[in-house]
């Protein structure tokens, strides 16, 4: 056997980069799939929950990808979706518990939301578009990177609107003293106002999605 046959891709090489970068940007799943929205507008009030459920949403869909990757082809094409539900189901239920033992604060402002992952259309999308057809490495960068970029616009979110809403991040007064709170930040609907921000910057920046669409 040659030399260059028993070489192995690099972990991390060009195509792993890649899957994570990727969804940064030209494939983010908020901004360009338009998936997780609900979420997005609702945990992204104050920073610390953004950010608890950036970090959530990752680990699932990370570890979602690699059970269903490992199980691709021993999964009856019919009951697929059943066994999708059952172990992202499972590893929701791990994350929650999680939560409610370190994070017990965040886990209280997220509520319901966390168990809301189960239905989240960027996990179950994954593993339908990627997952079921790739091995458990490729998958789990997969997963990095929807996760990633899913909770990077959570993340902006959360910024701006505790920020500006309540004069703090991460509940730490950095507004200076005399600063009236927007009241508008703190309201459902500018959520979807700063996502439709964001939107506008990123399709203006990448011209070329709105040719390909």
């Amino acid at each position: 056997m040659s030399e260059i046959a028993k070489k192995k891709d690099p972990l991390f090489g060009p195509r792993d980069m890649k899957l994570i970068k990727t969804p940064f940007s030209k494939e983010n799943p908020i901004i360009v799939q338009v998936l997780g929205i609900c979420s997005a507008l609702a945990v992204t009030v104050k920073l610390q929950p953004a950010v608890v459920m950036a970090l959530s949403v990752t680990v699932v869909v990370m570890m979602s990808n690699v059970i269903i990757s490992l199980l691709r082809n021993t999964i009856p094409p019919r009951i697929r979706i059943i066994v999708q539900l059952v172990i992202v189901s499972f590893l929701v239920i791990i994350v929650d518990q999680v939560l409610r033992a370190f994070v017990y604060d965040a886990s209280k402002q997220l509520s319901v939301y966390v168990g809301l992952i189960i239905t989240n259309c960027i996990v179950m999308g994954r593993l339908e578009a990627f997952a079921m057809s790739n091995k458990p490495w490729p998958s789990l960068m997969d997963g990095l990177g929807n996760g990633l970029g899913y909770g990077i616009i959570l993340i902006i979110i959360g910024f701006v609107r505790e920020l500006f809403g309540s004069g703090t991040l991460w509940d730490i007064r950095i507004m200076p003293e005399g600063y009236i709170p927007n009241g508008l930040m703190v309201m459902p609907a500018m959520a979807l106002v700063l996502l439709g921000i964001i939107i506008w910057i990123h399709r203006s920046r990448n011209k070329d999605l709105l040719e390909k669409e």
